[in-house]
């Protein structure tokens, strides 16, 4: 490894000017910084960013909290963070919380032994309204964004969320549109403010056009593919009559497609299928998925922008971002009775 005294020796100069020309000095030439530099390069010298921080009390390091990388909308909004912190000269560290709140706990206690400079967190919800761990980082006065909605819990931070409640909106209304009256709900995990105002949305629609909320058209389904399938088989077991299924998120629908395939269902023919969050999977199924479009490179891009406020001591609003209905081919006219 190739420390400052090698480069020293190399150039003739001593320790401290090294340093002080790799830190861009200004009581060191710049026909010196320039000579410098272009010999640590030549030799290799990798900073020790450890060092830095014990020198200069800034890690550098921004810590990211998130339930897993598998979930795809955070394969979006992982890249946005890294893309931004690499220009602004920041690394990242990386756990996930696994939706369990004792493992979520671990992973902000180690992030915050480790001094980073700011936090990302999508939340773990749960009904109490408060969290230890959260109350811990106000303490630490680490600059903290919350990647997605608050709740009691988290509150007091700053945070970016897709306006969930208008896109799910929009997804009943096609539906209604499209003259579908018995239109069942997936939900997901009922402690989730997303859950919440995903459901608000459709509860909305119907009431506009004049169209009751039916409590045995709403089925619990998680957030997975196989809870989705689960949620398909109970609904198909109570035959409910629905004409359209309206999902929590997109790989809820794909479960829900996958049982009405092998229930002999014709989708879009006999009951239409629509989601939420345009993963990659969603265009690709058998029978693209008519869902909504979050944005999720800008929902990361815009919580680097909210960190760089905080960074400087400034306290940005919250942002609120607009999806976009994306139609295909899952969603079709309500069949004729």
């Amino acid at each position: 490894m190739v420390r400052l005294k090698d480069i020293a020796l190399r150039a003739g100069v001593s320790v401290m000017t090294v340093s002080k020309s790799l830190r861009d000095a200004a009581d060191v030439s710049a026909a010196t910084k320039s000579r410098v530099r272009a010999l640590a390069q030549q030799m290799g010298y990798v900073p020790d960013r450890y060092a830095q921080a014990l020198r200069t009390g800034e890690s550098k390091l921004f810590g990211v909290v998130i339930s897993a990388m598998t979930n795809p909308v955070f394969s979006r909004v992982m890249l946005a963070i890294e893309e931004r912190a690499h220009t602004l000269g920041y690394d990242v560290l990386l756990a996930h919380t696994l939706n369990n709140t004792e493992r979520e706990e671990s992973s902000i206690r180690r992030l915050l032994s480790r001094r980073v400079s700011g936090l990302f967190v999508s939340p773990v919800y749960r009904m109490a309204p408060e969290a230890r761990v959260y109350q811990e980082i106000l303490d630490s006065k680490i600059p903290t964004v919350v990647l997605g909605h608050t709740a009691p819990f988290c509150q007091q931070f700053v945070n970016v969320e897709t306006d969930d409640l208008l896109a799910s909106y929009a997804l009943t209304q096609h539906l209604i549109k499209l003259g579908h009256k018995r239109i069942a709900f997936f939900a997901g995990p009922a402690a989730t403010p997303w859950t919440q105002e995903r459901f608000e949305g459709y509860r909305r629609a119907l009431r506009e056009y004049g169209l009751d909320v039916d409590d045995k058209l709403v089925f619990e389904a998680g957030r997975t593919i196989d809870d989705g399938a689960k949620a398909a088989l109970q609904m198909i077991n109570e035959t409910t009559g629905v004409t359209a299924v309206q999902a929590i998120n997109d790989m809820v629908a794909v479960g829900c497609m996958k049982i009405l395939s092998e229930q002999g269902v014709k989708v879009p023919e006999q009951v239409s299928v629509v989601g939420f969050g345009n993963i990659l999977l969603s265009e690709h199924c058998r029978v693209p998925l008519t869902t909504v479009r979050q944005p999720k490179f800008t929902l990361g891009t815009a919580a680097v922008d909210a960190m760089v406020k905080l960074l400087a001591g400034e306290r940005p609003e919250p942002r609120r971002l607009p999806a976009e209905l994306v139609i295909r081919a899952s969603a079709a006219a309500a069949p004729r009775k």
